[in-house]
């Protein structure tokens, strides 16, 4: 285009709607309508891991509940097509004055989703000190025993288990136990 910077705007969109907003900004997009103006859109999803009958399922759950990001140039129709999208309650800045998103807020933003994408599977809620888990891989599975010790940075515990009629400290990763 002439020169004008493609920046990041917040829509804000009704709850659990996030996904339609970006289908029809999408179909928008391929439809011509937006394509000289809107590079992207984006949802910020995380990954987290759930127990469900038993099984370990990682499931994406959005990470700004409400909020829709785009990457456009927002002149002429631009803010009023996209503040009318389908499920879109509004802009940040309002229609007249939209808000870019500052470059450090969006580094931030994406490189939350990056590190979240890239950690995957082992972002969890971290266990307790104290709290009755029951080892499920390794030679000691099947075994229970009390957590003594949480590691959240590499994401390991010491888990008191009785062998033997002995207490024997095991150092074992957040995904060789699960909660009795």
């Amino acid at each position: 285009m002439s020169g004008i910077d493609y920046n990041w705007y917040v829509l804000r969109a009704i709850t659990g709607k996030e996904s339609k907003v970006k289908e029809y900004i999408d179909a928008e997009i391929k439809n011509n309508t937006l394509s000289s103006y809107v590079q992207q859109v984006l949802i910020p999803m995380e990954k987290v891991l759930q127990t469900r009958n038993g099984k370990r399922v990682v499931k994406e759950r959005n990470m700004m509940s409400g909020y829709v990001l785009v990457q456009a140039q927002m002149v002429g129709e631009v803010p009023s097509i996209l503040r009318n999208t389908p499920n879109v309650v509004g802009i940040l800045g309002g229609i007249e004055n939209p808000t870019p998103l500052r470059q450090a807020e969006v580094n931030r933003i994406l490189g939350k989703v990056d590190e979240l994408a890239e950690e995957g599977a082992d972002a969890m809620v971290p266990f307790v000190v104290g709290e009755a888990v029951k080892v499920t891989e390794g030679p000691f599975s099947g075994f229970s025993g009390v957590v003594d010790e949480v590691n959240n940075e590499k994401k390991k515990l010491t888990v008191m288990v009785k062998v033997f009629g002995r207490n024997t400290p095991l150092v074992l990763g957040f995904m060789q136990v699960e909660r009795e």
